[in-house]
């Protein structure tokens, strides 16, 4: 079993930055395939990044502006994002399996509880 607890969303301006974090307890983040998705109000969870033994694919909206990394050594995963913008006010979540980068939530086995980012334009 994996838990994931994600921190550091928050209320920002548009063209602002924000850096999430995602900490692991149970297993080694190493041995996964990690992720991010987010849900806007009234919307779908949808796929953000993923890293999969080491390359990273992104969503075409945060293509250049958000950057996933992971640190082993302290087990977290990282969603560095900017020059964000009103669309990217959503609830947002770390995952975690063995399936890949998938950009289906039903492929990601252990889920963080989100943290809400809000851009203000």
């Amino acid at each position: 079993q994996v838990q994931l607890v994600e921190s550091g969303g928050g209320l920002v301006q548009a063209g602002g930055s924000l850096r999430l974090s995602c900490v692991a307890s149970g297993r080694t983040l190493r041995d996964y395939d990690v992720g991010w998705f987010r849900q806007a109000p009234g919307k779908e969870r949808e796929f953000v990044a993923a890293d999969s033994w080491g390359t990273t694919y992104y969503t075409d909206a945060v293509k250049g502006r958000f950057i996933i990394t992971r640190d082993n050594a302290k087990n977290t995963l990282y969603l560095q994002m900017g020059s964000l913008g009103p669309e990217d006010t959503a609830v947002y979540s770390c995952a975690a399996g063995t399936r890949g980068a998938s950009f289906l939530t039903s492929d990601w086995s252990y889920w963080g509880q989100g943290t809400r980012v809000t851009v203000s334009s």
